[in-house]
């Protein structure tokens, strides 16, 4: 069973967990989101689940595609019943803005700003995000959930969870990446998506933003792995920059509105601060097939050290 909460919260305040489970894993080549991987046959997302659980969190919210339903009922929720309350959101490419279609040979989704605005009818707390198939370690989510403990519900000071580049990177292949730059005392004030970011031959560490230019990097820029805090007030400001992509982008076939994206154009607009949180955490995710063998063996490190139990619901 989860350990006691670290944090105190006052009534009806406990932050949410939002997970982003609606994804197909692509490169990977499955479900990351109901794959194995720890000693006991857990996913990643039980992890996520536990340490959130541990940081005071009382509350999950999944998006997922209405397709997955069944499965996810089955193989993911059952295993959370009696531990802490759940809920479900769908996010599908007709959920659009008022004045929206979607056009023709559309299939890609429309990507997280829109799967965390799908969120919106079931999500009323300060609330975390976060992706399904990564694994973000106790710290993360112990800085995090004391952040959201102390923010009012209309605060537009939101917040995310900053991991060194050089520490997100796979053995197997290039990544996507939100590089982060922040000013003296640890705020947000610019971020750039990132596609193919990996080592190249005579090049060294570089990356490519989304306009096509290639960016060297030095592997110690604080980065983004959609590990974000945010309240309530984010989601009509989210519809507004989801707007703005659409009239700009909502006629290309597989452009899409990231979530990282949205939060530095808030910045820079001086909409919303968003502080930078260290954490003393390893970030580690399954891009690729082959880097399960890698995760399994962080996972049993983990518990080898007493970091986690052998069997995290038994």
């Amino acid at each position: 069973m989860a350990e006691r909460p670290i944090f105190s919260y006052p009534p009806r305040m406990k932050p949410t967990l939002l997970i982003l489970a609606a994804g197909m894993g692509s490169r990977y080549g499955g479900l990351k989101q109901i794959d194995p991987m720890g000693p006991s046959g857990e996913t990643l997302l039980d992890y996520s689940v536990f340490d959130a659980l541990r940081a005071g969190f009382d509350r999950a919210v999944f998006v997922i595609r209405p397709d997955f339903e069944q499965a996810f009922r089955e193989r993911v929720l059952a295993r959370f019943a009696g531990r802490i309350e759940t809920a479900l959101a769908f996010q599908t490419l007709d959920r659009l803005p008022e004045g929206f279609s979607v056009p023709p040979g559309r299939e890609k989704p429309w990507g997280t700003t829109h799967a965390i605005l799908c969120a919106r009818e079931v999500v009323e707390a300060p609330f975390a995000m976060i992706n399904a198939d990564d694994f973000y370690g106790r710290d993360s989510f112990a800085v995090l959930g004391k952040r959201l403990a102390e923010v009012s519900l209309d605060s537009t000071g939101y917040c995310m969870v900053g991991f060194t580049l050089a520490g997100t990177l796979s053995d197997h292949g290039t990544v996507a990446r939100g590089v982060c730059r922040t000013d003296s005392s640890g705020f947000l004030t610019d971020i750039q998506e990132l596609t193919g970011v990996g080592l190249v031959a005579g090049a060294g560490l570089e990356g490519t933003g989304l306009e096509g230019a290639k960016v060297s990097l030095t592997g110690e820029e604080p980065v983004s792995m959609n590990m974000w805090g945010f309240t309530p007030r984010v989601f009509p400001q989210l519809e507004a920059d989801f707007r703005e992509f659409l009239a700009a982008r909502g006629g290309e076939a597989k452009s899409e509105c990231y979530i990282p994206m949205t939060v530095g154009s808030l910045v820079r607009a001086g909409q919303a601060t968003c502080e930078v949180l260290p954490t003393t955490s390893q970030w580690f995710g399954a891009t690729y097939a082959e880097d399960k063998a890698a995760v399994q063996a962080n996972l049993q490190e983990l518990v080898t050290a007493g970091e986690y139990p052998a069997s995290l619901w038994g």
